[in-house]
């Protein structure tokens, strides 16, 4: 079975990188047995100068793109129901407030360390998106590492706290200079980006394709 890595740079206040995630994993679905996946969240932060208190996601979205409320809120509900045809809870989209997201990186690449962090990012996913609820408050990333079979307490104190910041710099830095300008990104085997959420069977196709490269390679 030929082994690829993917590293999905990705933010968690990103509708498309919810959605581009679970298109990744009907895709890796249909490669089971013929594909075995490393698969490595990469951080990236959509709204790195909000402040702390954040704004309504329409207000932020209309002064960002130039567009009307009933034009942005009309793509939001768009957005929704992509995400519900993928069983993805996107009940709070429309309620949610633009975040900064650097805290809840931080207790990720703790929740990496602990092999838990796929788990901790979809939770957050529906938090924000489901619950409209800030994925950098402490209380809210302790309930969610909670919920994914992590230590409370840790991951309250590291949102608390600057422990590691250094390396969710650092991996921001990386993947921007290796072209991520945009989220969802994903990097096949450090070789190819792919930029957006593909649907499924168009991250096959390249999954397959770079395997066979690698394969040739060999």
């Amino acid at each position: 079975m030929e082994k690829l890595r993917i590293d999905l740079v990705s933010d968690v206040a990103c509708p498309w990188c919810a959605i581009g995630y679970r298109r990744l994993a009907q895709a890796l679905e249909t490669l089971e047995g013929e594909i075995d996946v490393e698969l490595v969240w990469q951080p990236f932060e959509l709204n790195r100068d909000m402040p702390p208190e954040g704004e309504p996601i329409l207000e932020h979205l209309c002064r960002k793109y130039g567009k009307d409320a009933a034009t942005m809120e009309q793509s939001q509900r768009e957005i929704m129901a992509v995400a519900e045809e993928l069983g993805l809870n996107f009940r709070g989209a429309v309620e949610r407030r633009a975040n900064n997201t650097f805290d809840a990186h931080r207790v990720l690449a703790w929740a990496a360390t602990q092999n838990r962090e796929t788990p901790l990012q979809l939770a957050l996913f529906e938090a924000y998106f489901g619950e409209a609820k800030n994925p950098s408050d402490p209380e809210v990333l302790r309930e969610k590492a909670i919920s994914v079979g992590l230590d409370g307490d840790t991951a309250e104190a590291i949102a608390r706290s600057d422990q590691y910041a250094d390396e969710v710099r650092a991996a921001q830095q990386q993947f921007m200079e290796a072209g991520v300008s945009a989220v969802p990104g994903f990097i096949l085997d450090g070789r190819y980006l792919i930029s957006g959420a593909q649907p499924a069977d168009v991250l096959v196709d390249a999954l397959r394709q770079v395997a066979e490269e690698n394969a040739n390679r060999q």
